[in-house]
């Protein structure tokens, strides 16, 4: 399954983009991030929706353990989606269509994270969950 980060805003020559691109070279080819503007609609998924899941990062969102991500990545793909897009938003957050509209909404706990830290945090956690699914020593729980 494809993993999609689709972010708003640029994230530029940073330490946050240092790390994003650290995870998403150590997974190969799994993740696609994607930026869009501020005022842009969030791109249609490439397969068919049925096909496609939809995560909205949100501070009200499910504080997922990373076993427990990884678990729901894993039902997702076995039963049949082939993408997996994880929208982050703009400091004001998403739009109340946008968190309706997704399949899970997921929360990095209660506090409130910097838009591109949670782009960095997201990329090792999407590295972490697929270590732990291929049984990788990355995750020592």
């Amino acid at each position: 399954m494809k993993l999609h980060i689709i972010a708003r805003g640029r994230i530029g020559q940073s330490p946050e983009a240092d790390l994003v691109q650290r995870y998403a070279m150590r997974l190969k080819g799994r993740l696609a991030i994607t930026e869009v503007s501020e005022s842009a609609p969030w791109p249609v998924p490439g397969q068919p929706p049925a096909a496609s899941r939809t995560v909205v990062m949100d501070e009200r969102g499910k504080d997922l353990g990373s076993a427990d991500l990884a678990a729901q990545l894993a039902r997702w793909r076995d039963d049949g989606a082939r993408e997996c897009r994880f929208l982050i938003g703009a400091a004001d957050g998403h739009q109340d269509g946008t968190r309706h509209s997704a399949d899970l909404l997921l929360g990095f706990g209660r506090a409130t994270w910097p838009h591109m830290l949670v782009r960095a945090m997201l990329a090792e956690q999407l590295y972490r969950a697929l270590s732990i699914l291929d049984g990788h020593p990355y995750h020592r729980a």
